[in-house]
Order: structure tokens, then C-alpha cells, then sequence
């Protein structure tokens, strides 16, 4: 496996990773009503979608470099 192979899986576990954090977040704060977990929720969304555009722009800037 290439370094940029690895490097976009990684970053497709790590954006997955972050919505699975804001999931749970969201379904503590429906039981705990804690402000902490809908601030992590949030920040985990974030977290998300910035990991996703990274790795989108990182496909951009690489594309002529080869998977193998």
C-alpha cells in the first residue's frame, strides 16, 4: 500500500471516526441535556466535513501521482 493509499483511507477512518462522535454526542445530550456534549457534538461535525474536504483537495493536488 502507497503512502497516498494509506493517507486517504486514514483520513476516510478519521472523518468516519469524528461522525460516529458527533452520533453519540448527540444521543448523550437527548439524555443528559449537558451543553459539553452538544459543544462536542458540533465540533465533531465540523471535524467531519473539514477531514473530507482534505481529502478531496489532498486527491486534487496528487491525482497525477499513482496509487501503486
Amino acid at each position: 500500500m502507497s503512502l497516498k493509499s494509506f493517507h486517504i483511507v486514514f483520513i476516510a477512518i478519521s472523518a468516519l471516526f469524528a461522525f460516529g462522535l458527533a452520533y453519540w454526542s448527540m444521543a448523550e445530550f437527548m439524555s443528559s441535556g449537558s451543553m459539553l456534549l452538544i459543544a462536542a457534538a458540533i465540533a465533531s461535525f465540523i471535524s467531519g466535513f473539514a477531514l473530507i474536504v482534505y481529502g478531496i483537495h489532498f486527491l486534487k493536488k496528487l491525482k497525477h501521482v499513482s496509487f501503486l
